[in-house]
């Protein structure tokens, strides 16, 4: 969607009418085709974009303002705001012509994508800087569940005003990154999504219930969601990537047995191990290494 450009102001265009329809035409036409299409309203395009593990997608940018929700794995994002790794509850809200770039980690990444019409949404909303960035905190824990709406069969007429307040409790909250110990936390999760919380308060030199309770409130999501979607994550993957028995998946990922993963992936993502495999033929087609 970067060959036409929308015009400096509401309703002002660079294209007459008909090339502006026939340019929405041929994105959903494009977006259809790469088999990520969720769908299209009257002024907004909501997509699901995944990337296989490595990739690395080039500098681009889009005619409208687009919010990027995580959804799972990890990768660098490079834009004016500088690096940095999203790697969890998450969005980011480019103005119309920001670039970016991605690499993306060993997980593979998937995301939403709400691209719209400024007209559509009330440009009042959008903010003046061209890349809006907020990681964890209580606007994470609302991206996750804006993302839930997207891919559920939702009418225009609920999902406009769910990206509307979505918006304007995220201008409320300035975007920062997290403590430093939130880190460590979550490194020492992805390496074992095992863990018990107590052992890992014991090493933090915290009571589990103040852990748990501080690291909700800096990402998110709690420490068992967070090892859920690690395992989720890995699981995803080899899906995706491999050709590997769903079973054998399902016990490489550290879940107790294939059912323990299916509940898994319908309560966190709502889709099966066997809608994920699909996603095979989905990949974004960027660069790989």
């Amino acid at each position: 969607m970067d060959q036409f450009k929308v015009g400096p102001r509401c309703g002002s265009l660079s294209l007459d009418g008909s090339l502006r329809q026939a340019h929405k035409a041929l994105s959903i036409s494009l977006m259809i085709s790469c088999g990520n299409m969720q769908k299209a309203l009257n002024g907004a395009f909501v997509r699901r974009v995944i990337d296989r593990s490595h990739a690395r997608v080039p500098e681009h940018a889009h005619d409208w303002p687009v919010l990027s929700i995580f959804v799972l794995g990890c990768y660098s994002n490079q834009t004016e705001l500088g690096e940095k790794v999203i790697a969890g509850p998450s969005a980011i809200l480019y103005r119309a012509g920001a670039t970016h770039r991605n690499i993306v980690g060993r997980a593979g990444f998937e995301q939403i994508e709400i691209e719209f019409d400024p007209c559509w949404l009330g440009e009042s909303l959008i903010p003046d800087v061209p890349v809006s960035l907020w990681l964890g905190g209580p606007t994470g824990g609302e991206a996750r569940t804006l993302a839930r709406l997207c891919v559920r069969d939702e009418a225009e007429e609920h999902l406009r005003p769910a990206l509307r307040r979505f918006l304007q409790k995220a201008h409320s909250e300035a975007g920062r990154d997290l403590p430093g110990w939130v880190g460590k936390l979550t490194q020492r999760l992805s390496e074992d999504p095992n863990r018990r919380i107590k052992d890992l308060a014991d090493e933090m030199r915290r009571h589990p219930s103040w852990l748990g309770s501080a690291y909700r409130r800096a990402t998110g999501e709690g420490l068992m969601e967070t090892a859920a979607r690690f395992r989720l994550e890995h699981a995803a993957r080899l899906l995706r990537e491999t050709d590997q028995p769903v079973a054998s998946i399902a016990l490489d990922a550290g879940f107790c047995d294939q059912s323990h993963m299916n509940r898994t992936f319908r309560r966190l993502l709502g889709r099966l191990p066997s809608q994920i495999r699909n996603d095979r033929s989905r990949f974004r087609p960027v660069d790989e290494p």
